[in-house]
């Protein structure tokens, strides 16, 4: 055989930055459809139907090592899992036979004919083969069964009968050796325990198309199953979740969303950096492109992003998110299993000097610690092999890199501008105030005049207190240690323990209303002292922290109370409700000090909160952010006490991106931020800077349904020194499950699995050490995770229906 000739893609741009043709060889037979062998060092696959070419991938000018020994065309190839001595294994319909590399490169070096070990004979058409761990045992997937064979011995181990179609992959579990586990085209997987040959669990029937391909990861301890229909089912294998189903991906929809998302990056760039990353048109992300019909998966393979995710964000304690290859016949994606979503997309027909545009089989291998990766393929309609070197950092900067230079924070960058809406506070803050004592002259000068002209009058009333008992003053409020000036003074002194552990027990229980009155939220003041609850009665009610004594009753709204807001001096306590009017109670007076009317808004409010230190209220009306500037006076006139002396006013609003109303909104009222996030109906999450009054940033089809809720990590400084996590946010959707992203690259870090919120919106929130988010569900259960982790960490029980709200106490750790 003449030694194959490389072919180097010398194109400008990312054509030639992305993917390298390394080899090119020409096979007389057809080779696709068969399973390939790419390692570390080397890959292999099938000549010329019935001889097994093995090529080095470090070294291209190494001569190719042909092995002969088949007499029928090789169907399947696999590398063996110890590094010395570096075993090949491949299957015909005629033998199974085992190669030991170096031993057969010192006979080649000899002039003699490597000789392999047979293992089995005349099994069947194999379609899958895989080594044990420590490659005493290989599994051959022949027909609808698996072959056990020892490989040591050379005999049969055990025979795995259960599948109804033909087995198309198997693989062994790493932690548990004796556990392989096999999918097929019946449409559904099974777990074995080969050594003592029986079935351990059988899934049900998952989609209408095979399963053509396979991946047990460590790591995450999950199992992902390629469909020929383009799906990716992903299963927990810990221990105590049952093999159930963590979440399935459609590879199509994820990459159009892939590509909106890189080409509304590549829109708001400037025109020179959109020119020069724009010009090779290298990734396939141009308007008007048709995606291909389905993505069939022929093979997966783990990925080692580590360093190039760690160096783009490094916002986690878990940087090491698990990834994984995606082969298919149109192209190669990067899918990352902490979030599900794509890192990078390499599609054949947008390099042109690739030999191969439609791929029959597939391999690929990334080495850790590298940043090049190696995959070998075969062509679906001629009998082309080629070896393909891919540049992991150029392939992943359309979706990392693009976002560099620009990164969003909640910290602010600069001064408040002039033209910002935010410099309505420094304007009124410097505004000199009018002359008090003349004022106050003229209002003595007439109080001190009678109300009448005679000299008496019976029964006045204006020399004795009221006898009507909603007038008296609170008199025993001096002493009751909740001054604002002491609650500031806790609050800010308070430090919350880093290393802290989440609740994880029932510790207090309270009816909060007899009969029909559910709870729709609740959260904690800042300095951890009252509990704030909005229910479904119309009713807002304030307990002390440890859920003892009366609690205080707010009521006038007309419907049910949706949010409760404390502002960061926790004198005031804002509740929206679904009469659409938010209003603002003093916790002191325990009486409403302001209620804004729906005449200033074109759509009823949707939610609410304080913002910029209490300077303002941030409403959300139909598709339009509002910026409310509030006067909050609770003195009382002596003879219209009823009439409210605070006054409120509109002073700017911003529009979304879409025309749909906004579910949720959330901003950072502990200290100075320019920047809100919204959540809208059409399922995106827009970023506004307030000191620009703009849009900053959209992320598009955040969730797969309407974003329900969104939430920022509002951790203490101190924690966030450690793990800088002050930038991220979590948003929770209606049947799609909690997303953790990172405010600086407008990435979803991690996708929390094992949530069973399917049609009930429940709220999220995050621990004061920013460590944990906490989330509510319909089975009756309070969710914990852990930043650094994708399944939970704690399900807390107690609760005899849906858990609406959740909030953590920011003075008591496991409250």
């Amino acid at each position: 055989m003449e030694e194959p000739q490389g072919f180097f893609s010398t194109g400008d741009g990312c054509v030639g930055d992305t993917v390298t043709e390394r080899c090119l060889v020409e096979s007389k037979e057809p080779v696709s459809h068969v399973q390939l062998a790419c390692g570390l060092w080397f890959c292999a696959f099938p000549l010329d139907g019935n001889e097994l070419c093995v090529w080095s991938t470090k070294d291209p000018s190494y001569q190719p090592l042909i092995l002969r020994g088949h007499r029928q065309p090789i169907t399947a190839v696999t590398f063996g899992n110890t590094v010395s001595p570096l075993l090949i294994c491949s299957a015909s319909q005629d033998y199974v036979m085992l190669w030991s590399l170096d031993e057969c490169r010192q006979k080649v070096l000899l002039g003699l004919t490597p000789r392999g070990l047979v293992l089995g004979t005349l099994l069947g058409k194999a379609l899958y083969l895989r080594l044990s761990p420590d490659d005493r045992a290989a599994a051959v997937c022949a027909g609808n069964k698996i072959f056990m064979l020892d490989t040591e011995s050379r005999s049969t181990l055990a025979v795995l009968e259960g599948h109804r179609g033909p087995v198309t992959a198997a693989e062994f579990c790493p932690w548990q050796t004796h556990i392989i586990i096999s999918v097929s085209e019946d449409r559904s997987f099974k777990v074995w325990d080969h050594h003592a040959g029986s079935p351990l669990y059988s899934s049900a029937v998952l989609t209408a198309s095979p399963l053509l391909s396979l991946l047990v990861d460590e790591k995450s301890k999950q199992l992902v199953a390629g469909c020929a229909d383009g799906q990716l089912w992903v299963f927990s294998l810990v221990e105590r979740h049952h093999y159930r189903c963590v979440t399935r991906v459609d590879l199509k929809k994820k990459r159009e969303t892939f590509s909106r998302r890189v080409e509304s990056r590549l829109c708001s760039l400037p025109v020179l950096f959109l020119e020069e990353n724009r010009r090779p048109r290298a990734h396939g992300l141009e308007k008007g492109e048709d995606m291909e019909g389905s993505l069939p998966v022929l093979s997966l393979a783990p990925c080692d992003l580590s360093l190039l995710l760690s160096s783009e964000c490094g916002c986690l304690p878990s940087e090491s998110a698990p990834c994984l290859w995606v082969g298919s016949s149109a192209g190669l994606l990067v899918l990352n299993l902490a979030n599900f979503e794509l890192e990078g997309v390499l599609r054949y027909k947008d390099f042109r000097s690739l030999s191969i545009q439609v791929a029959g089989s597939c391999a690929m291998m990334s080495k850790a610690g590298e940043q090049k990766a190696i995959c070998l393929l075969t062509s679906l309609f001629g009998g082309q092999i080629a070896v393909l070197e891919i540049r992991l950092a150029a392939l992943v900067r359309s979706r990392q890199g693009l976002g560099a230079g620009r990164s969003l924070s909640v910290l602010p960058r600069g001064c408040v501008l002039s033209t910002s809406p935010l410099h309505f506070r420094i304007a009124e803050e410097h505004r000199t105030p009018p002359a008090p004592q003349r004022r106050s002259a003229v209002r003595s000068t007439v109080q001190d005049q009678p109300l009448v002209f005679h000299s008496k009058v019976r029964s006045s009333g204006y020399a004795t207190a009221p006898h009507v008992t909603m007038f008296s003053p609170k008199t025993n409020t001096r002493n009751n240690g909740d001054s604002p000036s002491r609650r500031r003074s806790s609050h800010g002194c308070k430090e919350y323990p880093l290393e802290s552990s989440p609740p994880t027990r029932l510790h207090k229980q309270r009816v909060l209303a007899h009969g029909p009155a559910a709870a729709l939220c609740v959260q904690f003041s800042g300095d951890g002292r009252w509990l704030a609850c909005g229910l479904a009665n119309h009713l807002s009610l304030v307990f002390r922290a440890d859920l003892t004594g009366t609690p205080a009753v707010f009521s006038g709204h007309d419907g049910a109370v949706s949010t409760v807001c404390w502002s960061h001096d926790g004198r005031w306590l804002l509740s929206t409700s679904l009469d659409g009017t938010p209003r603002v109670w003093s916790l002191r007076r325990a009486e409403l000090v302001l209620c804004v009317g729906r005449d200033l808004f074109p759509k009823p409010i949707q939610s609410a909160q304080f913002y910029y230190l209490d300077a303002f209220i941030l409403c959300s009306s139909g598709p339009e952010l509002q910026l409310l500037k509030c006067h909050i006076d609770t003195s009382k006139d002596e003879i219209r006490r009823y009439k409210q002396k605070s006054r409120c006013r509109p002073v700017f609003r911003l529009p979304t991106a879409g025309p749909t109303e906004i579910t949720s909104l959330s901003a950072v009222n502990d200290f100075y931020s320019y920047l809100v996030l919204t959540a809208g109906r059409d399922k995106t999450v827009e970023v506004f800077d307030l000191n620009a009054g703009r849009s900053a940033a959209v992320i598009a089809e955040a969730h797969s349904r309407p974003v329900h809720q969104i939430c920022q990590n509002k951790g203490s400084s101190f924690t966030t020194q450690r793990y800088q996590v002050y930038n991220l946010f979590a948003t929770t959707a209606t049947g799609d499950g909690i997303k953790l992203w990172d405010l600086r690259t407008l990435r979803c870090e991690r996708r929390f699995e094992g949530h069973p919120n399917h049609g009930y919106p429940c709220g999220i929130a995050f621990s004061p050490c920013g460590r944990y988010v906490a989330s509510g569900a319909e089975d009756r259960h309070a969710y914990v995770y852990e930043l650094g982790s994708s399944t939970f960490s704690h399900r807390l029980a107690g609760h005899t229906d849906t858990v609406a709200g959740v909030a953590f106490s920011p003075s008591a750790p496991q409250t």
